[in-house]
């Protein structure tokens, strides 16, 4: 296989990245904004907090998780430009939709409708990054898209509550899933879709990509260790500003600053710091991608849970900005290193596969657990029942580290270098 040259310049390259980080912080955008009006959707829709956790995670992930793989094979053949602008604008329009539910079972379909859209955003973009950006800088382009997570997150938590407050939080649907809409054709008018290494006829089917993926330890190992920390990193993001709300006596607006404001400081500065050292580190050691992580998520887990027990709101956000921090250091490296498991012709498929792993569980069980969790608890502890469940489920971070350490040796095998290197 021959390196087709690079056709672009470098300033067009951080156009591009900065284009699909607007797409990005969109697609978490329209996921979160259902954490910050769960209390209003609640009481208005007559909901309990098991029901509010399925909103937030199987009727998102069950296709959204599924449909990722098939349309990630699309746009490894076809167009990944095309296959974003169509997924951002399904994803959007869904979330308007989601302004209008009347029940239970409407809004949960709407959610699926969402997730449906957001099935095709993620793999074709990390698969364009790596079209864009060489192997020494790839890691820090996968941070600064993956701050599309914390800037979503706080987009969706500060949004969300201040049109909530101003209307209601069916407006804060229809407003922030209509602003999508607009800008999904102009993502496509700037972002072109470049060269390919490889011709057509190289791009494998889905089952040589299992195939690669099955022999390789590495990518289970980083695939269920990424699982665990979404697993309690969707459940504390949907949950956390119920929870603050309930042990705090914040109002909406409190909440919204409370929340929003460890998601920023917290997750902008872990995703670059995880970018930055993994492009570092890495180029003395492969497996430093997959410990890197290991020792964030290590420290990770204790202070989440004296955070989410601290007694006052200060020293709560003290304690839970640095794990907000940590608990995104892995994005960047994690996501690297499965780019480097496959050949150049195979990555966006190998991407939804190890996104149809995290996802499926991450997103899936999370809230659902989290809000399951809080039910059988009620009983016993009242309203602290949220606050406690997210103690419990902080542990599984300690299950994620070991989950990475166990990737450090096989991933140093499994690398596969980039063909222009």
């Amino acid at each position: 296989m021959t390196a087709q040259p690079r056709a672009h310049s470098r300033g067009y390259a951080r156009l591009v990245l900065v284009m699909l980080l607007v797409v990005y912080t969109f697609n978490w955008l329209d996921r979160q904004i259902l954490g910050i009006l769960a209390p209003a959707i609640k009481a208005d829709l007559g909901l309990s907090n098991t029901q509010l956790g399925a909103l937030g995670g199987i009727a998102f992930a069950a296709l959204y998780s599924t449909l990722a793989i098939p349309l990630a094979l699309v746009a490894d053949r076809t167009s990944r430009t095309w296959v974003i602008t169509l997924s951002m604008t399904v994803w959007s329009a869904f979330t308007a939709a989601c302004g209008f539910a009347t029940g239970f079972w409407q809004l949960f379909l709407f959610r699926v409708g969402v997730g449906v859209g957001e099935a095709g955003g993620v793999a074709p973009s990390y698969a364009l990054i790596s079209q864009y950006f060489p192997p020494e800088r790839r890691a820090r382009a996968f941070a600064v898209y993956s701050m599309g997570i914390p800037a979503g997150l706080a987009a969706g938590v500060l949004l969300g509550a201040a049109i909530a407050k101003a209307v209601d939080w069916r407006a804060a649907f229809v407003v922030i899933g209509a602003c999508g809409v607009i800008v999904a054709p102009i993502f496509r008018w700037v972002v072109r879709e470049p060269a390919r290494v490889g011709a057509p006829a190289e791009r494998a089917p889905v089952g040589a990509v299992f195939a690669i993926l099955l022999r390789k330890p590495s990518f289970w190992f980083m695939g269920f260790a990424a699982a665990m920390s979404s697993l309690t990193g969707y459940g504390l993001a949907f949950w956390t500003p119920s929870i603050a709300m309930q042990t705090f006596g914040f109002d909406l607006t409190q909440t919204s600053y409370f929340f929003g404001s460890l998601l920023l400081v917290g997750g902008v500065s872990g995703v670059l710091l995880g970018g930055l050292l993994a492009d570092v580190l890495g180029k003395a050691d492969r497996g430093a991608y997959a410990w890197l992580s290991a020792i964030a998520w290590l420290i990770t887990a204790p202070l989440f849970m004296m955070g989410f027990l601290s007694p006052s709101p200060w020293k709560a956000w003290l304690l839970l900005v640095v794990p907000n921090a940590l608990t995104l250091v892995f994005v960047g490296p994690l996501t690297t290193a499965v780019q480097h498991l496959v050949p150049a012709h195979m990555r966006a498929t190998a991407a939804a596969c190890f996104l149809l792993i995290n996802n499926l569980i991450g997103i899936g069980g999370g809230s659902w657990l989290l809000g399951a969790l809080s039910d059988v608890m009620t009983p016993q502890f009242g309203e602290q029942a949220l606050r406690y469940s997210a103690v419990a489920l902080a542990g599984f971070y300690l299950l994620a580290a070991l989950l990475a350490l166990l990737a450090v040796r096989p991933l140093r095998r499994d690398w596969v270098d980039d063909p222009a290197a």
